[in-house]
């Protein structure tokens, strides 16, 4: 379901979902949005606090429905990342945004919310959060966030990579973090591979590890059911004592070279300032050149 365009003079909402942020930290955040034209209004998870978490399960989840179900509220930011969406993401009521939508914003951890919105037919903006924005180096990470709240038109070229699969495909554009892909199989908010294209991305992960998730995935038969892959940023990687021997192109290639879906690599997504915002749930095509990558939506 395609949302409206932000308006100048809307009413956006921030909250925590997952790890505990101050006020303070997000006032470049703040700012950016305002100068957009938006009116902000924080939530009281914001500042709030209980060990690790943005304040209770409790306050986090009743911070959220509050602005799920104020029709004033035109857009959800999450504040940021971390851990925690997925403890309060059953007992969330998602009616009235089903009845009249809002967009929906955030990456890492949000990741779940993102596809659990995605399982009710609803959109959702894998993108910056106002912890990130508003620094000199995330300009382009925030203005793509911008032109897709604002409905402006949004298209994608990256350089070639040596160990891309060329190929052309069209599908619904999901994903997000690839240990939390893992982590909703099973789950209320379980992500269908089936025709996607994908997008993973992650930070401060095992070698060893993105290979067993992906193991994971490829035994439960859904990697062979991708219309295309794209692989975003991982950072930050870590090896074990005795080196894994295969970096994250080797191991993704390993289990997803052999389906003859495009698959791109570098791609400008994930916990880096350039993180370009991407539409959860709309239709995009994908094309894999030998000159370039292009990511456009239909």
């Amino acid at each position: 379901m395609n949302l409206p365009a932000l308006q100048k003079g809307d009413a956006v909402g921030i909250v925590c979902l997952a790890r505990k942020v101050s006020l303070e930290d997000i006032q470049d955040g703040v700012a950016l949005l305002g100068a957009w034209g938006l009116r902000v209004v924080v939530g009281q998870s914001v500042g709030a606090e209980d060990g690790y978490f943005g304040g209770s399960d409790a306050v986090r989840r009743a911070d959220f429905q509050q602005m799920l179900d104020n029709p004033q509220i035109k857009a959800i930011f999450s504040a940021r990342g971390g851990y925690g969406t997925t403890r309060i993401l059953d007992q969330l009521d998602f009616t009235q945004l089903v009845a009249n939508p809002k967009w929906i914003i955030g990456f890492s951890d949000v990741t779940a919310l993102l596809c659990h919105l995605l399982s009710l037919g609803l959109e959702s903006v894998h993108g910056t959060m106002p912890l990130l924005m508003g620094k000199p180096d995330t300009a382009e990470a925030d203005e793509t966030l911008r032109q897709i709240l604002f409905r402006e038109p949004l298209f994608y070229s990256v350089p070639a990579h040596p160990l891309n699969h060329l190929g052309t495909a069209t599908g619904q554009l999901a994903g997000g973090n690839l240990i939390l892909l893992n982590n909703i199989t099973g789950t209320a908010s379980d992500l269908d591979f089936t025709g996607k294209l994908l997008f993973i991305e992650d930070v401060g992960e095992y070698y060893y590890n993105i290979d067993r998730v992906l193991v994971h995935l490829r035994r439960q038969g859904r990697l062979e059911k991708l219309a295309g892959l794209v692989v975003g940023q991982f950072s930050d990687m870590n090896d074990t004592a005795v080196p894994f021997g295969k970096d994250v192109p080797q191991i993704i290639l390993e289990h997803c070279g052999g389906y003859g879906y495009p698959i791109c690599f570098d791609f400008p997504v994930g916990h880096v300032p350039r993180n370009l915002a991407l539409t959860v749930g709309r239709e995009a095509t994908l094309q894999v050149t030998e000159a370039e990558v292009t990511l456009h939506y239909v």
